[in-house]
């Protein structure tokens, strides 16, 4: 599975599923896809995601070795280079004061 996160003040992002997942359980949400942010309820979320990303920001946050090309795929990715493109969206949400919602691809 596929997540597309979308808002009018960013690029569109699209995150393996587990990913996605697991960065929108630390911002503070369900983790169910589709699933939506109102402008009001963005700074709180983006401020769950910083802080998560501060305390532990070399963990590796990667998809389940069925979705991955190949197992050898190298290095792991970690919580950090994972929820850098989502916190840009999250802040460009938040300064233009826009939703951001996310569904499966």
């Amino acid at each position: 599975m596929l997540v597309r996160f979308e808002t009018p003040a960013y690029a569109t992002i699209v995150m393996f599923g587990e990913v996605a997942i697991a960065l929108l359980k630390l911002m503070g949400q369900s983790g169910t896809v589709p699933g939506a942010l109102l402008a009001e309820d963005i700074p709180r979320a983006l401020a769950q995601l910083k802080a998560a990303v501060a305390e532990h920001p070399q963990r590796p946050l990667n998809p389940q070795p069925g979705t991955q090309r190949s197992a050898d795929a190298g290095e792991p990715v970690s919580l950090a280079q994972r929820a850098l493109p989502l916190i840009g969206l999250l802040e460009a949400a938040a300064r233009t004061g826009e939703h951001v919602i996310w569904e499966q691809v």
